[in-house]
């Protein structure tokens, strides 16, 4: 069983009260990283890099004989939110917050890598640590550092994301498909402005956008197979400047997520036709964008018995649980893209907790002491030679 010092957790913990006052975007993440690498030199036995201006690595090579390489990874960005939850630790950035849990998942690998950087004659092989920016933002930090070459030589990769609506104690570990594909779409449709008291002169854009809207919703109501995951969502809309113009053009855009691979191809023809026969049949035009997002998480089922067996082990005291695919995505997809990995749900607050990317998000920060053993565990079996 792995066992953590309360001094550790407790360092844990500070860590992330540190992180969670001092938030920042992707790709922004200047600060964060700084402060992260500072930590991490205070450890022995590490290399630790900066593979990109906002991203941090430490690698650590077991001195217990050969072994796998084994990529272990936090994301450190935050959102552009305006935090609301009272904290004496809350963000001291106007209008940009830990959001997602990202600050505890930078703590967790933290205080695993201070544990194991202590003990490398437990090690076999060798661990990467990856501190990643950009998980928030489309393209991602994951998929840069890929093509920068950070998984050459890995076999296997591990992830984490703490998860507001499930209890602290409880770790889902799951076989295949985890997270959705998230794409978006963006739309503009083109009518005719003019007085509000003369519709009959005008083309209504803003009538056409309500079809439009509504017609959507039959693209994952009527053209899938029920039994495939979908989720179609206009998010925003756009037109319009006084009560009584008829606007030009409205904008309307939202989010297609997915599993199958094929109906996530298929989705981009299916709603643009939607929106084209509505423009059409209505005298207005339109313009139409669609926009590929990260890949799905699918978990490999071998990594994951492995780690389901080195959680039972570590972690007595939790509860494991298979779970249910979930739509929210993750750029961890990734590094799923070049070797077997798997991504765990380490539960964070509950049933009352504010959803993730709230005003009001927290976390359970008894949370963070699990997913810290389960780095730990999980490091010390996965190197091990096969």
């Amino acid at each position: 069983m792995t066992t953590i010092s309360t001094t550790r957790a407790e360092q844990v913990i500070a860590w992330r009260r540190w992180l969670h006052q001092h938030p920042e975007l992707s790709f922004q993440e200047h600060a964060t990283a700084q402060y992260v690498e500072d930590v991490l030199r205070g450890f022995p036995h590490l290399t630790v890099t900066r593979p990109t201006p906002t991203s941090v690595l430490a690698v650590l090579k077991g001195t217990a004989g050969p072994g796998r390489t084994v990529l272990l990874r936090a994301d450190m960005d935050a959102l552009p939110i305006h935090e609301d939850t009272g904290l004496a630790f809350a963000s001291q950035t106007p209008g940009v917050m830990h959001a997602c849990g990202h600050d505890g998942h930078t703590a967790m690998l933290l205080g695993a890598v201070q544990d194991l950087s202590a003990h490398p004659e437990t090690l076999h092989g060798e661990v990467r640590f990856i501190f990643q920016h950009a998980e928030e933002l489309f393209p991602g930090g994951a998929r840069e550092l890929v093509d920068g070459g950070l998984m050459a030589g890995v076999d296997v990769a591990v992830g984490m994301h703490l998860m507001s609506p499930l209890p602290a104690g409880v770790i889902v570990l799951r076989d295949g498909p985890l997270l959705a594909a998230p794409d978006s779409f963006d739309v503009t449709i083109r009518g005719k402005g003019g007085h509000a008291a003369f519709p009959h002169t005008t083309i209504d854009p803003v009538v056409i956008a309500a079809q439009v809207i509504l017609g959507l919703q039959s693209v994952v109501s009527r053209q899938r197979d029920p039994v495939q995951p979908a989720v179609l969502s206009v998010t925003t809309l756009h037109g319009g400047t006084a009560h009584n113009v008829i606007p030009g053009e409205v904008t309307l855009g939202g989010s297609v997520r997915t599993f199958d691979p094929a109906l996530r191809a298929a989705m981009p023809e299916r709603i643009e036709t939607v929106v084209k026969g509505i423009t059409a049949a209505s005298g207005a035009t339109y313009t139409f964008a669609y926009h590929t997002g990260y890949d799905a998480v699918n978990n490999d089922p071998g990594v994951t018995a492995t780690l389901r067996d080195v959680a039972a082990q570590a972690l007595p005291d939790a509860t494991l649980h298979p779970g249910e695919p979930l739509m929210g995505g993750e750029d961890f997809s990734a590094y799923m893209g070049r070797v077997p990995a798997s991504f765990i749900l380490v539960g964070a607050g509950g049933p009352d907790a504010a959803p993730h990317h709230h005003p009001k998000f927290d976390i359970d920060e008894r949370a963070l002491e699990y997913g810290m053993r389960l780095y730990v565990a999980a490091a010390r079996r996965l190197t091990q030679p096969q």
